[in-house]
């Protein structure tokens, strides 16, 4: 299983830098478009919607959403933060909300298995994540901006995954997700900690401008929001009584699976670049 994933992760990371390398912003935001309404129909299915047909209609809807916002936006001319901030610090305050809902279960898993209520959630998390994603693009070096949040991303994950097995005793959230432990959290956030200071000596032309103290502090936000929108999968999983959101990665399940830290740490990460003026 194992090799497994790690075949899949190096096939998804070769086309994903493929991809930023060579794809303009038009093509890029179609992609991410795609991936973020294959994110939706998975969520369909958990919010309730187990009937095909109504997870495409919940999907399409959702599709036509990111078209409207581009239509509206068109991120044409590389727009100030003032178009972006109101959409980033939405989803950063669902963020927050978020955190006490995954604090609080069970006690509030009634919202979850609301099927309304948790398609409205479904539509915001992954829609934020959307904006975000192509809001880094715009800036200076954003390529390498989102080169860097995914591998941030990855690296928690992973550093998380490999302390926890070794070293793990101390539940982090075990009625949401039995596996987890505050040793593997503080293995993820070492592993950032060790990232950040590294691509700060590698590339100083990009981040010249941003204090060491700034970008540690960036780097914990973001290792936080990614544990976070890994615990929301997980509860949204629970409360639906499914183990896996899809089947659609080999080795790794379903797509919601792989990116659900993403969906928390991309609103993070760049109202985050907004605040410390980058």
């Amino acid at each position: 299983m194992l090799r497994q994933r790690v075949i899949t992760a190096i096939v998804l990371a070769v086309i994903f830098l493929a991809a930023v390398a060579t794809l303009q912003l038009e093509a890029l935001a179609l992609i991410f478009g795609l991936v973020a309404v294959a994110g939706v129909w998975e969520w369909g299915f958990l919010a309730g919607w187990r009937v095909p047909w109504q997870r495409g209609l919940y999907a399409m809807c959702f599709a036509v959403g990111l078209v409207l916002l581009w239509s509206v936006y068109g991120f044409k001319g590389a727009p100030g933060p003032e178009v972006f901030q109101p959409w980033l610090g939405v989803a950063c305050l669902f963020w927050s909300v978020t955190l006490l809902l995954v604090e609080s279960y069970p006690g509030a898993s009634w919202l979850w298995r609301n099927t309304v209520a948790s398609s409205l959630m479904g539509w915001l998390i992954l829609a934020g994540a959307w904006l975000a994603t192509l809001f880094l693009l715009t800036l200076p070096a954003g390529n390498v901006l989102l080169v860097l949040l995914v591998l941030a991303v990855a690296t928690a994950d992973i550093g998380a995954y490999f302390t926890g097995r070794q070293w793990g005793r101390h539940k982090l959230a075990p009625s949401v997700s039995p596996g987890k432990t505050w040793e593997g959290l503080w293995g993820g956030l070492a592993g950032v900690m060790a990232l950040t200071l590294l691509v700060i000596a590698l590339l100083p032309q990009h981040l010249s401008h941003l204090t060491t103290q700034t970008l540690i502090l960036i780097g914990l936000a973001l290792t936080g929001a990614s544990v976070l929108g890994d615990l929301t999968v997980s509860m949204v999983k629970r409360a639906s009584g499914v183990k896996d959101s899809g089947s659609l990665l080999p080795g790794h399940g379903g797509l919601l699976d792989r990116i659900d830290g993403l969906c928390a740490a991309a609103p993070v990460f760049a109202l985050g670049l907004i605040l410390a003026g980058y």
